[in-house]
């Protein structure tokens, strides 16, 4: 169950990895159409997911999570597939690729929560930190594989075949992860004559209680919201400061080592407090930010990068574990649906103020106060979180001893 709850991971997260690439380079191929094109299309995949993310979070916790994925992923399929076929046939329409990306955001809103709720039905307690890092390794892998094989692709046969193989992904993933079934326990609700505006309130009520979750996750949104000031300053002042785009490279290279190491670590580390080194971590981002405010050499601004994300790769499937164990596996769709949506709000925020916003103060100033507020808002989150430790993992037994000679 385990392995193939991680080949449907690799494939859903090689797959939606690809798409920005391919979109990409496909806009840029229409003629008339550049950046303004580009932001369009992907918006209408952002605007839907958003709007949607609370819809999928009630029906996760409703309907059995595989069924949820199966239908998710298929819906992707067919608008990948769609968008591969639009392209090879040469038309390139923009109100097409922006209808099917906005039929994809809506899928992914559907299906996203659902996957906590997979995770936690098939994955025992003790288990569930390795798996999860597991999974970990499979997304990072994927999402620094996914651009070079989408360009490659594309240079190669045409954005429209990417966009296929991207199709024939999330089939595979569909079926991989729709073919699992959860245990009695975890199927649909016996409360299914509820209101719709009743489940989404009593998710959020499961919130209130837990004032703990509410401040991590508002700490991870403004994490979110620095990186985007990140990703978008840092290639801007390695190329006009740091030596050129192979300064940025070293950067980009230095964080993703970091990411999976810090994954791989995780479930290795002996940890008492996990809210508290989940929120310690978050704020190490503030590292890479002081970095480039200043800015230090290329490489003292990849060694705080590769430390930032290092420390999201233990936060990652540490937060994964602790939010399945704090929370009633009823109500983990709608909750997990808030902490995605604040997630995937923040960084695109971050992304499209960074410039207009330095403009304004300074990257320096900038930089420099994202990184206080990093830290102060996830730190802020330690006070009254929750003590228990992890469900340790079950110990193997030693085999018997044989017959003496």
């Amino acid at each position: 169950m385990t392995r193939r709850l991680l080949w449907g991971r690799g494939l859903s997260a090689l797959a939606t990895a690809l798409i920005p690439t391919t979109l990409t380079l496909a806009v840029l191929r229409i003629p008339g159409q550049g950046s303004g094109g580009l932001g369009v299309v992907l918006a209408c995949e952002l605007v839907p997911l958003l709007v949607f993310l609370p819809v999928g979070g009630v029906l996760a916790d409703r309907l059995r999570p595989e069924r949820v994925i199966l239908l998710a992923d298929l819906v992707r399929c067919l608008a990948q597939v769609a968008i591969g076929a639009e392209l090879i046939a040469g038309s390139g329409r923009l109100a097409v690729l922006a209808v099917l990306s906005a039929v994809s955001g809506v899928a992914i809103a559907f299906g996203l929560p659902a996957v906590p709720r997979l995770v936690a039905a098939v994955v025992p307690a003790s288990d569930r930190l390795r798996v999860n890092a597991r999974i970990g390794v499979v997304t990072s892998v994927s999402g620094v594989a996914a651009p070079a094989l989408a360009g490659g692709m594309a240079m190669a046969v045409g954005p429209g075949w990417a966009a296929a193989l991207t199709g024939l992904l999330f089939a595979g993933s569909a079926l991989t992860l729709g073919g699992i079934r959860t245990p009695a326990a975890s199927t649909e609700s016996r409360n299914e004559a509820k209101r719709f505006g009743r489940e989404l309130a009593e998710g959020w009520r499961e919130v209130r209680v837990r004032p703990w979750f509410l401040r991590s996750v508002l700490g991870h949104g403004v994490w979110h919201f620095t990186a985007g000031l990140f990703l978008t300053l840092g290639p801007l002042t390695a190329v006009g400061r740091l030596g050129g785009e192979g300064a940025w490279v070293l950067v980009a290279q230095a964080g993703t080592a970091g990411l999976v190491l810090g994954v791989l670590l995780a479930p290795r580390l002996p940890i008492r407090r996990p809210i508290v080194v989940v929120q310690v971590a978050a704020a190490l981002y503030a590292l890479p930010l002081a970095a480039l405010a200043v800015p230090l050499p290329a490489w003292a601004v990849a060694g705080a990068y590769f430390a930032a994300m290092c420390g999201l790769g233990v936060l990652s499937p540490l937060w994964e574990t602790v939010v399945a164990q704090e929370i009633p596996e009823g109500a983990l769709g709608r909750v997990r649906s808030l902490d995605q949506l604040i997630s995937f709000a923040a960084r695109p925020f971050g992304l499209a103020v960074a410039v207009p916003l330095a403009g304004l103060t300074g990257a320096a100033g900038l930089l420099l106060a994202a990184g206080a507020l990093v830290a102060a808002a996830n730190l802020a989150a330690i006070v009254r979180t929750p003590a228990a430790p992890l469900p340790a993992e079950p110990r193997r037994r030693s085999p018997a001893p044989g017959p003496r000679a």
